[in-house]
């Protein structure tokens, strides 16, 4: 605690991001990167940044701010997602997004959100002065959406938003179900963010009901489902009211927010659609048979829709006591050289959070954990 900080700074707890290791000798499952590389399409984009598009010397674009509006970028996420360029909004990754969205459409009533959820929403209502609460998740983890509309039992709430899919969970919603939602709220003036960071490993998406609610925010991120956590964009689509807030918010921070670099590669990423699908596809069906090899090892595994799995481990069966904590099985597996997420908290202490590396990976990790557990068969997960 510093003399020199204001009340508003000594009173923040800021988000607290998973371990990035300098060395070489983990296995990284822990921060939910998309195991294989980007689509040859952005190195390509980049290159051509660096070589100087306006006929310059080898990077000497770089001299030049970048487009503040952010056109390339925009025209491109609009052509992907069958929407105009103005219900575009751009940012250096989707925390920013997110965190300039709440900034413009919440105010003196309480935000809602999953209690069990992507932590950084607490701390966005925390530098803000939002007021915010939080929601329990069902016993199963999943959203009960009634729970988040007005009622006279809960009063109005200021706005909502969900994960769609829910972190560190997995669960999806259905799209219907949020589309009804966002037309509850709309009745009130209030918005309803969907955080899609995770959309394109098997939920449904809602821009295609952008049109169809004018409250209605989709928030996205290149860092996972594109392979470009190391390039930062992320972007909003939503009604050009919703927008054009946006950027007032941005503008009186930093109207470049996004670099020559960031907006070349975040345009080609978001037109290469058949490279990503490939990929995705890839990436689920490691998961799915991560699931079921974990299963087979002594463990719980909440149903997925992301690029990672949500786990305890329950014992053998008929002797639960024999269950291994959440503690003890991160240790053990960072002893062994690869890296999850637990978060210390009511409910899932537990609970470790296991992104889907490549086949290579999650065949260590099952090793691991059958290592650990002492469970017979575990092999990896191409059986």
């Amino acid at each position: 605690m510093s003399p020199f900080w204001n009340r508003r700074t000594a009173g923040l707890s800021p988000y607290i991001p998973g371990e990035q290791p300098r060395d070489r000798r983990f296995i990284k499952l822990n921060t939910n990167e998309n195991p294989y590389p980007p689509s040859p399409r952005v190195i390509e984009a980049l290159e051509r940044v660096l070589a100087g598009d306006s006929g310059g010397p080898r990077g000497g674009d770089l001299r030049l701010y970048p487009d503040p509006l952010c056109g390339e970028f925009r025209e491109a996420a609009a052509a992907a997602f069958g929407v105009k360029p103005e219900q575009v909004f751009p940012g250096n990754g989707s925390d920013e997004v997110l965190g300039f969205a709440f900034g413009a459409f919440f105010e003196s009533e309480p935000v809602l959100f999953p209690d069990i959820t992507y932590s950084f929403y607490p701390v966005y209502a925390g530098l803000w002065g939002i007021p915010h609460r939080t929601v329990p998740l069902r016993d199963d983890f999943s959203i009960d959406l009634r729970d988040y509309l007005p009622s006279p039992q809960r009063g109005l709430p200021g706005g909502a938003v969900i994960p769609n899919p829910n972190a560190p969970t997995g669960r999806a919603l259905a799209a219907g179900e949020l589309a009804r939602a966002a037309e509850a709220l709309e009745k009130h003036n209030r918005v309803l963010i969907v955080d899609e960071a995770y959309a394109a490993f098997g939920a449904e998406s809602l821009t295609s009901r952008i049109n169809d609610h004018p409250n209605l925010l989709t928030v996205h991120t290149l860092s996972k489902a594109a392979s470009l956590a190391g390039l930062r964009v992320g972007f909003a689509i939503g009604s050009e009211e919703l927008i054009q807030g946006l950027f007032r918010v941005r503008d009186s921070f930093n109207s470049y927010t996004m670099d020559r670099l960031a907006l070349a590669g975040g345009a080609a990423a978001v037109l290469d659609r058949a490279y990503y699908d490939g990929v995705n596809r890839r990436v689920i069906a490691v998961r799915e048979r991560t699931a079921a090899a974990l299963g087979v090892l002594g463990f719980e595994v909440v149903p997925s829709r992301a690029n990672f799995l949500f786990i305890r481990h329950r014992g053998p069966a008929g002797n639960p006591g024999a269950a291994l904590s959440g503690a003890a099985l991160l240790a053990a597996l960072r002893d062994r050289g690869i890296l999850v997420r637990r978060f210390d908290q009511p409910r899932i202490a537990d609970y470790l959070r296991v992104s889907v590396g490549t086949e290579e990976d999650m065949d260590a990790f099952l090793a691991a954990c059958g290592e650990i557990t002492g469970a017979p068969g575990g092999g990896g997960s191409r059986g």
